[in-house]
């Protein structure tokens, strides 16, 4: 058997780790188990997850009507194609996101990640234009520091910047960029915010097939709230210049700010919308795209006469009856009691960073609290410290974040708060 650094060893010589260099020259943590909140190194040590394994486990790790899901699952199949054939639990997960979403939408299209299902929101959008004989609308309207997923598609409508664009120049199909929002959630609206946005629309609108953002929160492109009356504006704007809307709820989706949709915020219902991430609370990787019966009917009549679009693993029997289990587990406690408790300690807690000379900004919403700084964060420094404190959390750029899992008991809370201002102070 390896020894624990024969496994880091190894790990660095040959495993290519996400958004790092090869061989791999940041510290890695080779995990034992996970149950609840908590992630048990090999080396022992216990740490509290205070970003939900990247937004997913709402519920935490190991929890057993998920994992009762899964073993009443895999005793019938793990896996079965999804061309020509159907299942129990696609059917009823199904069934279940029409009966959460928007009520507008009622047709679901699964895949495997958050970056594809934007990929087949994006493919629906263009493919529903040229169905309707006007394939020059095949261009996305977005916003700056926005975050949509990896894959070229996706990559695409990222903040220009943030998304690094310029690596893969000539490869990217040009998108068209609105301002990012600046009018703050909470704070008081501005109409002057929508204007940029209004004047793409304005002289683009027969080229764009839809507009793509995030509604009210900006999750990996800053962790920027934003005034919900943008999220309506745009809603607007967009039927008026008679362009689809595809709203990326990935992140947010299911509770995470508050609301069960971030959309709700704005009460708006998009003609696509996408979710993911904590779909499956974080058991398997799953994702689906959503949308109407108007944007549907349009693909039978239109030339290739089906969506040209069907992953391998689509409707994985197993991801759906666990996710399936997970939406009901969510639907049987009150989590936006649990959430407000949640988004109450954090702003209690993280306030004194406010003090810090390091700090920049703080900002709460929900289950989501980012602690920026002035300077960005060194990870080989910064990633260690955390571990150190006996937490688990990822910064980026100059945040310090956490979302926490739902389950996350107030003792434990505070300790990933107090490992914020703790690093942050020694900055």
């Amino acid at each position: 058997m390896n020894s624990l650094q024969q496994l880091i060893d190894l790990d660095r010589k040959h495993v290519w780790h996400p958004y790092a260099a090869m061989p791999n020259p940041l510290p890695v943590f080779p995990v034992r188990s996970a149950k609840g909140v908590r992630i048990e190194l090999e080396d022992g040590r216990s740490l509290i997850d205070g970003i939900s394994s990247w937004w997913t486990c709402i519920h935490g790790y190991n929890h057993p009507k998920l994992n009762a899901a899964a073993r009443s699952q895999i005793e019938k199949m793990s896996h079965v194609m999804f061309g020509g054939l159907t299942h129990r639990p696609a059917i009823a997960l199904a069934q279940k996101l029409i009966e959460m979403t928007p009520a507008n939408l009622q047709h679901v299209f699964f895949s495997d990640s958050g970056s594809v299902a934007v990929e087949v929101a994006m493919k629906l959008a263009a493919q529903y234009w040229h169905n309707r004989g006007q394939p020059d609308k095949n261009r996305f309207l977005t916003i700056r520091s926005g975050y949509h997923g990896d894959t070229f598609a996706a990559m695409s409508a990222c903040d220009p910047v943030n998304g690094m664009h310029h690596l893969f120049s000539g490869m990217l199909t040009p998108q068209y960029f609105a301002d990012a929002p600046q009018v703050r959630f909470g704070e008081q609206w501005q109409a002057k915010d929508i204007e940029s946005f209004a004047r793409l629309l304005a002289e683009k609108g027969d080229r764009i097939a839809a507009a793509i953002f995030e509604p009210v929160v900006q999750n990996a492109g800053g962790v920027r709230f934003y005034h919900p009356e943008y999220v309506r504006r745009a809603s607007e704007l967009c039927k008026q210049h008679n362009v689809l809307l595809i709203l990326d709820e990935i992140a947010t989706g299911f509770g995470r700010s508050g609301k069960l949709f971030a959309c709700d915020y704005a009460d708006v219902c998009p003609d696509i919308m996408c979710v993911g991430k904590a779909l499956s609370g974080g058991f398997m990787s799953l994702a689906a795209t959503l949308t109407t019966t108007h944007i549907s009917e349009t693909f039978s009549a239109g030339e290739a006469g089906v969506f040209m679009h069907g992953p391998t693993f689509m409707a994985n029997p197993l991801a759906c009856a666990v996710s399936l289990a997970n939406l009901e587990l969510l639907e049987s406690y009150d989590w936006q009691t649990k959430i407000a408790q949640i988004e109450q300690q954090l702003a209690q807690e993280l306030a004194p960073c406010r003090d810090l000379d390091a700090v920049k900004d703080v900002r709460v919403l929900g289950a989501i609290a980012a602690v920026e700084l002035h300077s960005p964060v060194d990870m080989a420094t910064v990633q260690p410290l955390f571990v150190e404190k006996g937490v688990w959390l990822r910064p980026f750029g100059r945040l310090l974040y956490t979302m926490p899992p739902y389950i996350i008991q107030a003792n434990e809370l505070t300790a990933v708060t107090t490992a914020i201002y703790e690093v942050a102070a020694g900055l």
